[in-house]
């Protein structure tokens, strides 16, 4: 009978497994005792905590101990928590399926069918926020016969050793590099023929992924000289070493452009090389040791993702940011062709692109798989969203939740569970729509719109939003799926809603989301802080009139390759943008006409740095390039007068007295062959309708 291609995948990857010698013989001691006692029995430790850093070989091990389980007709549980939402509900359905148990069975149903069982979670670091949870609650519920096994990047936190009772019954694994002897098997395995295995060794010290590294420039390249590199990163030199001796440039690339992105697709790959086919280069990832296939594309080991972008950034960073530029093109033309699910999938691709800079990366969840789906707020959905805010803010703001809801149910997205049940929701207040009521109700209203009219009053025409309640069911406003979801449609809000001004974005712990937000470029603003139940909300909020989108979308790429906290502060635009009053607005509009023939004059117009002039131009650009394009936008909206019976008579004494002007305004008036009280009325006017065309356009 011939076997399964599962069968000899396991058979292939068992068969370059080489040391872990304690490791395997600690957990045998566990299984086989148990498992020809297994009423009678108690387990040494009910939970086996494995850690140690990327690339050393986690994995791997959790494999031979399902093959150990396997032999000894022990059943196994596999989790990978990489691709779980780091949520009870979602972590509970998981496993229900893992299980092929009824979607809707219960933890105590759940817990029953582990009896006798290996339960196995995988990159247990990114469960982070579910570890309190897991110990306090889902654990303490499994059978006594249950062995749990984590394995992650770190090891258990305090709160694990500070409990008396899990004291006794975890035992932590650290996961060390393999000793030379074992790291000489694994090369012979691999085919590195003996005489370099003392260079390999002194460069690698047997870091396991460094070890597969290796041996991948030798499957390479063949029959070669290795020569190491005296630099303090053993890992980084190596990976250095590799991109060097990859079979041509486009290979590569190919590799830095997979290390950029959350999942590399033949699409991607082939927008961010600017080649047509890329099937060969896209095999060729797919059969490096260090790549992984996953549901939607591959993605490189957390460790190799790392120093490979460590190392395209130190060695060509102009490549670095023109890969990084041509997958945000990407993504920004996927979005606009694509809806539901994949669009959502689409986004925190987007979002990746952010993650190597330190102030994003602990602040979004970067998930292959998620069931979150963005909703409008359903009448059903009142008493899940109340219940929440009652739960994490008090009956006080419940109540003001409910008021918002009866009064702009429009401004409320809700984002659903795989079973269609609210799991987090942001909800977004018209302050420009607020009635007086509404902000003598709502502290967190009133607060806000005191700020806007004391430090940035709207103009007519403007709008601003506050994020009046945001929160997911499980996390509140700590880093979840949902709090990345809602990151998204902030910035969706921005780019879509016409004539936005401001922003207000209210935190529970502002100070938890200072770094994060001020790489969003919201600004603290203790003056629209508030209190609601007792407890204080700290606000941030950004005026776009100040920073507009196109202008904060610039600053955003500029810090979205940046390496560092320094980095970030120096990515600013060259120059903030003025807000100005409607008759300040005219009353620069009258001095640019005046000044329209005199490019040193219009050097110290404010005009040059309003949003209408800057939205012409690049962030970047000179002082000539803005004089130019206020002057061309003087001109266009003059001569938009002249198609108009009515107006025409007004651009006529503008053309001669400002755009092509005669030596005096009495001699634009002969030349029009009109009184000069005639010509300075329509002169008068003609500044006045392109003072009002101007300024719609700047409000909108």
């Amino acid at each position: 009978m011939s076997s399964s291609l599962a069968e000899r995948l396991s058979e292939a990857r068992h068969s370059r497994f080489v040391g872990r010698a304690l490791e395997l013989k600690l957990f045998e001691s566990v299984i086989l005792p148990t498992r020809h006692n297994a009423d009678t029995v108690d387990l040494p430790f009910q939970v086996l905590h494995v850690f140690g850093p990327g690339g050393v070989g986690k994995t791997t091990l959790l494999s031979e101990f399902t093959r150990i389980c396997e032999k000894a007709q022990t059943p196994t549980v596999s989790i990978d928590a990489r691709n779980v939402e780091p949520a009870p509900e979602s972590f509970l359905s998981a496993l229900r399926f893992a299980m092929n148990l009824n979607p809707n069975d219960s933890l105590p149903v759940l817990a029953a069918e582990l009896e006798h069982k290996v339960l196995l979670i995988d990159t247990y670091e990114t469960f982070a926020p579910l570890d309190d949870w897991l110990r306090e609650v889902f654990l303490p519920q499994l059978p006594a016969t249950t062995l749990i096994v984590l394995a992650g990047r770190h090891s258990p936190s305090s709160t694990w050793r500070a409990d008396p009772g899990w004291q006794a019954l975890i035992h932590i694994l650290p996961l060390r590099n393999l000793s030379p002897e074992e790291s000489r098997t694994y090369l012979s395995k691999r085919a590195v023929p003996p005489v370099q295995h003392r260079s390999v060794l002194d460069f690698t010290h047997g870091y396991p992924l460094a070890l597969s590294l290796v041996a991948d420039v030798f499957a390479q390249k063949g029959d070669i000289q290795f020569q190491p590199d005296a630099v303090p990163d053993v890992i980084k030199a190596l990976l250095e070493k590799f991109v060097q001796q990859v079979p041509s440039t486009s290979h590569r690339m190919a590799l830095e452009a997979c290390a950029l992105v959350r999942l590399t697709t033949e699409a991607l790959l082939a927008r961010m090389l600017g080649m047509p086919d890329v099937h060969e280069l896209f095999d060729w990832l797919r059969e490096l040791s260090f790549i992984e296939p996953g549901q939607q594309g591959l993605f490189p080991h957390d460790l190799a993702r790392e120093v490979l972008i460590a190392d395209l950034r130190w060695r060509n960073p102009d490549w670095y940011a023109e890969l990084h530029g041509r997958a945000r093109t990407y993504y920004t033309s996927r979005l606009e062709q694509t809806q539901g699910q994949e669009q959502h999938r689409i986004l925190f691709d987007y979002i990746f692109l952010h993650r190597d800079n330190p102030a994003v990366r602990p602040r979004f969840t970067w998930q292959e798989n998620s069931t979150l789906l963005t909703d409008s707020f359903r009448e059903t959905d009142k008493p899940a969203l109340l219940q929440m805010v009652t739960e994490y803010e008090g009956e006080e703001s419940a109540r003001l939740a409910a008021y918002w809801l009866g009064r702009q149910p429009q401004g409320v997205l809700v984002f659903r569970d795989a079973q269609q049940q609210p799991a987090g929701f942001v909800m977004m207040v018209a302050l420009h729509q607020a009635s007086n009521e509404d902000l003598t109700v709502d502290p967190a209203a009133r607060s806000t719109w005191h700020y806007l009219q004391n430090q940035a009053p709207l103009r007519t025409g403007e709008g601003a939003t506050l994020f009046r309640f945001w929160m997911a069911r499980e996390t509140y406003q700590t880093t979840s799926p949902t709090q990345s979801l809602i990151f998204i449609n902030f910035v969706q809000h921005h780019r879509l809603t016409a004539g936005l001004a401001f922003t207000f974005f209210p935190c529970a712990e502002p100070e938890d989301w200072a770094a994060m937000f001020a790489y969003a470029d919201l600004a603290r603003l203790p003056e629209a802080d508030f209190e609601v139940g007792g407890r204080r909300y700290g606000v941030y909020g950004h005026d776009w009139r100040v920073l507009p989108m196109k202008a904060w979308q610039a600053l955003l790429a500029q810090r979205e390759i940046a390496a560092s906290a320094q980095a970030i502060a120096s990515s600013q635009v060259s120059e903030p943008l003025v807000v100005l009053s409607q008759a300040d607005f005219m009353g620069a509009v009258r001095d640019a006409l005046r000044d329209f023939s005199r490019p040193d004059a219009l050097q110290n117009n404010p005009l040059l740095r309003s949003r209408l002039v800057m939205e012409k131009v690049a962030v970047t650009a000179e002082g000539t390039e803005a004089i130019a394009a206020l002057q061309g936008l003087l001109r266009e909206s003059a001569e938009s007068l002249e198609a108009s019976p009515r107006d025409a008579k007004c651009y006529r004494a503008l053309y001669h007295t400002y755009l092509h002007p005669a030596p005096t305004q009495e001699q634009a008036a002969e030349l029009l062959n009109l009184p000069f009280s005639t010509f300075r009325r329509h002169l008068k006017n003609g500044i006045t309708r392109v003072a009002e065309i101007l300024w719609h356009q700047e409000i909108n």
